[in-house]
């Protein structure tokens, strides 16, 4: 009998070590503390050095966006989450460019300067805050799983609110990249016709046991737990889809981004998703970018890459609509 007690409570300090550690993974990855939302005037910009040199330009690029005119929007996710956007319209009946920002960040941190972009290449931009980020609801960062699926919704948005017609490409950088590459491998409406990824991963998994080896802990060993941890207290499987497998269903046009020195999401993250793209596709590696960069270091080469592999139906003058 005594036996026994020992087994019983070896195996129950196994299960609730396996529920810790897992809960533990949870708040790190995934959980986002609202409590820490930045007030409305202050500027917030990517954090890390590698930013430095671009902050300047990236402060103005906010406070010029600021000064635009623009309209707040907001909808109703699948899972009853109010998610909030900002529209810039560069001329009507324009293509619109449906951008998502990436892991923890905003759509005013980063991408203020895409806003700008969208209105060289005549585009409107609708930037959106992802679940869990400045004005939207939500607790859980979900890798993309559930985001391209608020991604689905915010399409059936704007053609409601801007008709059949409507041309839209989807835009992401980091994790908002991974997220427009999940939900192109989904049957899109006719109004889409094109993709933009800016350094998004090829898959939750791989990401994430990158960020672990960084960490300096065991990869294989210490994933699983951070699975358990999304299904135990997050309510989603990090496996259910991911870009690379997404990406050979595409439909659409892609053209990927990245930069060559992105030591967050590798390089060869962005090959891998080219490598699998089943669509037209086009890949830009810009030298010496890190993540999210390519932009900012070849703002020529980036737009250059955009007029090529779109070609004029992505772009509006505004002597059409006069």
């Amino acid at each position: 009998m005594t036996a026994l007690w020992i087994a019983l409570g070896a195996a129950a300090f196994i299960v609730l070590a396996v529920l810790v550690i897992s809960y533990i993974c949870y708040r790190m990855a995934f959980f986002a503390d609202r409590s820490k939302q930045p007030q409305d005037d202050v500027i917030v910009t990517p954090q890390g050095s590698i930013y430095d040199p671009f902050r300047d330009n990236m402060v103005k690029w906010i406070k010029e966006t600021r000064q635009m005119a623009h309209e707040d929007v907001k909808i109703t996710s699948f899972d009853g989450l109010t998610l909030c956007g900002k529209y810039y319209e560069y001329a009507p009946g324009a293509p619109i460019e449906l951008m998502f920002h990436g892991y923890r960040g905003s759509a005013e941190g980063d991408l203020s300067g895409g806003v700008q972009r969208c209105f060289k290449l005549g585009r409107s931009a609708l930037i959106v805050d992802q679940r869990c980020s400045g004005k939207s609801e939500g607790k859980v960062i979900t890798f993309g799983i559930n985001e391209h699926r608020d991604c689905l919704s915010w399409l059936d948005f704007i053609i409601r609110r801007f008709g059949d017609d409507a041309k839209v490409l989807l835009c992401g950088i980091s994790m908002g990249a991974s997220t427009v590459l999940m939900a192109a491998g989904t049957p899109l409406p006719k109004n889409v016709i094109g993709v933009l990824a800016d350094c998004g991963y090829s898959s939750a998994k791989e990401i994430i046991k990158v960020v672990i080896r960084k960490m300096g802990l065991p990869a294989g060993l210490s994933y699983p737990f951070v699975r358990l941890g999304a299904k135990l207290y997050g309510h989603f499987d990090l496996e259910e889809t991911s870009p690379v497998e997404a990406v050979k269903k595409a439909a659409v046009p892609i053209i990927f981004f990245h930069g060559e020195d992105d030591d967050f999401v590798p390089c060869e993250m962005s090959r891998i998703n080219y490598e699998a793209c089943a669509s037209k596709k086009m890949l830009v590696t810009v030298p010496g970018a890190g993540h999210g960069l390519s932009y900012p270091i070849e703002p020529q080469t980036y737009i250059g890459a955009l007029k090529d592999f779109f070609g004029p139906k992505a772009s509006f003058s505004k002597s059409e609509s006069e």
